[in-house]
C-alpha cells in the first residue's frame, strides 16, 4: 500500500512539473510597467548614438524606434517628445538629400524597404507629406509594377529579406503620404498587392512573412476570412516558451515574438488578455536583460564598418535595437491609455 502511495504522488509530480506549472504565466500590470520603462532610455540613447555617428537613415535605429516610442508615449509612458522629433528629422534630412534619385525611380540603397520604412518613421512622427514625401511615393509606385508587389533589394534576414515586409511598409507608405492626384495608382497597386498577399499563403514560411502577410493583408483591406486564416497560422506558430522564433525549428526570440504579438494586436484585434498574447508578454519580460535591452543574434552579414551608438550586444546591436523596440511596442500595447 505505501509503495502504491508513493508511486501515485511520483506520477502526481511529474504531471504537475511538465504540466501547466509549466507554462508561462501572465505578468503583472505592474512587470509590464516596469519592463518598458527600464528599455526606453536605452533606445533612446541608441537612437541619439546612431544620429551622432551617420547621416543615413535606418530601419533599426529609427523606424521601428519611433514606432515604439510614439506606441509607448499613447499608452501613457513618458517619452521626450524632442528625441522622437530628432529622429524624423534625421529621417527627412535623409531622405531630402535623395529626393532627385526618388524622382528618377532610383531611390536609395534598399530600395522599397528602406523606402516604406523611412515614410512609417515619418508617420508615426505626425509628418505632414511634401515634395520628397511625394517623390519617394512616385519612387513606389513605379516599382516592381509587373509582379502585383514589392520585392526586397537586399537579402539581410529578418526585415531586410521578405517580399511580405517590402510589400507591407510600402502599402503603409502609400495610404499615409500619396497626394490626390497620385490616389488613383496608389489604389491599383495595393489592390493588386492584396490580391497577392491573398493567395500567397504557401510563400510566408517564417514569422517574418506570417506577421508582415497578415499586417499587409489588413492595410489592404482584405475580407475578415483572409485575415482570420493568416493570423490563425501566425498565431499557431507559437512556441511552448511563449515566444516567437524568427525561423521555424529555432530558440524564440524579442524580435520575432514582438512582431508577433503587435501584428496580431493591431491587425488581428487580438486582445493583449488573451492567452497567447500574455504568454507572449511573460516571454518578453522574462527574457528581458537587466540593462533594460534583448539580445537576438543577428542572421545577416555586415553590410558597413563596425561602429558603436550606445546600444550594447556589439555586433548584434542593429537587430537587438529593433527586437527591443518591438518589445516595447507590444509590452505598452498591453497598459492601458490615460484617461
Amino acid at each position: 500500500m505505501l509503495t502504491r502511495l508513493i508511486m501515485v504522488a511520483a506520477v502526481t509530480l511529474q504531471v504537475s512539473s511538465t504540466g501547466q506549472d509549466d507554462q508561462p504565466t501572465a505578468p503583472s500590470p505592474e512587470r509590464i510597467k516596469a519592463a518598458v520603462e527600464r528599455a526606453l532610455p536605452l533606445v533612446a540613447k541608441g537612437a541619439d548614438g546612431y544620429v551622432g555617428k551617420r547621416n543615413c537613415f535606418s530601419c533599426h535605429h529609427q523606424a521601428v524606434p519611433v514606432v515604439a516610442l510614439s506606441l509607448a508615449r499613447e499608452r501613457g509612458f513618458i517619452v521626450d517628445p524632442d528625441l522622437i522629433r530628432r529622429q524624423v528629422e534625421h529621417t527627412r534630412t535623409d531622405l531630402d538629400g535623395a529626393a532627385e534619385s526618388y524622382r528618377r525611380g532610383r531611390g536609395q540603397g534598399g530600395g522599397v524597404t528602406t523606402a516604406g520604412y523611412a515614410l512609417w518613421t515619418l508617420e508615426a512622427g505626425a509628418s505632414e507629406p511634401d515634395e520628397t514625401t511625394e517623390a519617394v511615393v512616385e519612387f513606389l509606385l513605379g516599382r516592381d509594377e509587373k509582379t502585383g508587389h514589392w520585392l526586397p533589394l537586399a537579402k539581410r534576414p529578418p526585415s531586410e529579406a521578405s517580399p511580405f515586409t517590402s510589400t507591407f511598409v510600402a502599402i503603409r507608405a502609400l495610404k499615409a503620404f500619396a497626394r490626390p492626384e497620385q490616389r488613383g495608382r496608389a489604389g491599383a497597386r495595393i489592390e493588386s498587392a492584396r490580391a497577392w498577399l491573398a493567395g500567397a499563403a504557401a510563400e510566408a514560411t517564417d514569422t517574418e512573412d506570417r506577421v508582415f502577410r497578415l499586417w499587409g493583408l489588413k492595410l489592404a483591406g482584405a475580407p475578415d476570412d483572409d485575415l482570420r486564416a493568416a493570423a490563425r497560422v501566425l498565431r499557431d506558430s507559437q512556441r511552448d516558451d511563449g515566444g516567437w522564433a524568427q525561423l521555424d525549428g529555432g530558440d524564440s526570440d524579442a524580435y520575432a515574438t514582438g512582431t508577433a504579438l503587435v501584428a496580431l494586436h493591431l491587425a488581428d484585434d487580438l486582445a493583449t488578455d488573451d492567452s497567447a498574447y500574455r504568454r507572449g508578454l511573460e516571454f518578453l519580460v522574462k527574457t528581458q536583460k537587466d540593462d533594460g535591452s534583448w539580445h537576438v543574434a543577428s542572421r545577416s552579414r555586415p553590410i558597413q564598418l563596425y561602429f558603436e551608438t550606445g546600444f550594447p550586444h556589439g555586433k548584434d546591436q542593429f537587430i537587438s535595437m529593433s527586437a527591443t523596440g518591438w518589445a516595447i511596442a507590444a509590452l505598452a500595447l498591453a497598459c492601458p491609455r490615460p484617461r
